[in-house]
């Protein structure tokens, strides 16, 4: 077993030969590096979206390497790794910029360095995937139009297993087992749908979860070290769900309606009757409110043959997210809309809603 503080020599030579290497390199240097760190990414995103299926191989063939090298490694730290470093990061530039106010040029040179290594970690192991092949393709749904009363059935579907599945046991408390159970969950669907197979890192809580509540975020994945994070306050139903959600980001699909569909299929799929809980509730709440636009009498009514701990659960979540809106949850929103569009989902958040169409064709798929 290779013990890495049995000996430092390779971590030591290897960190010494980048302290060289930074110390060496001046002004021009990081400048140019920085701008041809941000041409590389630039250049990536333009055959991404533009050369058919080069997206798709790049997402199937080299960021599961990624995935397994970066993703394995940062995997080891039983924390988020881009927490701690986000932190770090913002303390260390503005300590370096009031350090070294006096030389515009040297700062500027840096930030330029530090923008070009960010942007392309992030398109290479994000940006390019957003133009891959939908899931929807691998797994043969061809997703059309559904009647009102085709919505209807499968909320009554839904209804009736979030029912079954609240009834509480010891399995709800395990809360420490669900970040290795998201994992199985997600390789069991890989045996059905072989795109969703292979290795995963298991997903990390934020340690200071208040600043992505702020945001109303449930999870984020994270580019720059390929990890999974999700939101440790939030009602505990939502948590399984949002840790399948993230992992499905390391399989190459970005969409985020398409995450929510997956997180929902590896849910319902698992051993666990929590994850399952999730995966049915997690569906239902999405179900419902399309068939609140269309039949609110119905709505009302599959409503009220929810079980008390199902309400219970609804009605606290409610009360969570209640407690962060305002105006940086507003500018959050608009600036994920912003993101989204940005990365070919026309629709901007309300790609969310898309999932329902998935849940509806997988229904009738498996009836």
């Amino acid at each position: 077993m290779y013990r890495r503080n049995e000996t430092g020599d390779g971590w030591d030579l290897a960190g010494k030969i980048v302290r060289d290497i930074m110390k060496k390199m001046g002004d021009r240097e990081y400048f140019f590096s920085g701008g041809g760190l941000l041409a590389a990414a630039m250049i990536l995103q333009v055959l991404a979206r533009n050369v058919s299926g080069m997206a798709t191989w790049y997402a199937h063939h080299v960021y599961p390497v990624l995935v397994r090298v970066i993703g394995g490694f940062f995997g080891f730290f039983p924390f988020s790794v881009v927490e701690k470093a986000l932190y770090f990061l913002v303390f260390g530039v503005i300590l370096y910029a009031y350090r070294f106010w006096r030389e515009p040029r040297r700062v500027l040179a840096r930030m330029v360095f530090l923008t070009g290594v960010l942007f392309f970690l992030y398109t290479c192991n994000c940006g390019v995937n957003y133009y891959a092949a939908s899931f929807a393709e691998y797994a043969g749904m061809e997703v059309g139009t559904y009647s009102e009363e085709e919505l209807k059935k499968l909320c009554e579907f839904l209804t009736k297993k979030v029912n079954e599945t609240a009834v509480r046991d010891r399995y709800l408390d395990y809360r420490w087992a669900w970040k290795e159970e998201s994992v199985r969950a997600m390789k069991r669907r890989g045996e059905e749908f072989a795109v969703l197979g292979g290795f995963y890192p298991e997903p990390k809580e934020v340690r200071i979860s208040s600043i992505l509540s702020a945001q109303q975020l449930c999870g984020i994945y994270s580019p720059f070290t390929i990890e999974a994070n999700y939101n440790k306050y939030m009602p505990s139903y939502n948590i399984p769900h949002t840790m399948c959600h993230e992992l499905s980001h390391l399989k190459g699909f970005m969409r985020e309606d398409e995450a929510n569909f997956i997180g929902y299929l590896a849910c319902v799929g698992s051993e666990r009757q929590a994850f399952r809980y999730s995966g049915y509730l997690t569906g239902w709440v999405y179900a419902s409110n399309a068939l609140a636009r269309v039949d609110r009498e119905s709505y009302i009514e599959l409503r009220g043959k929810l079980c008390k701990q199902a309400k219970e659960d609804l009605q606290r979540n409610n009360d969570f997210w209640e407690r962060y809106e305002g105006k940086v949850a507003e500018v959050a929103n608009q600036m994920n809309d912003v993101y989204l569009k940005a990365n070919d989902q026309s629709d901007g958040v309300k790609s969310y809603g898309r999932m329902v169409d998935l849940m509806l064709e997988y229904y009738q798929k498996m009836n």
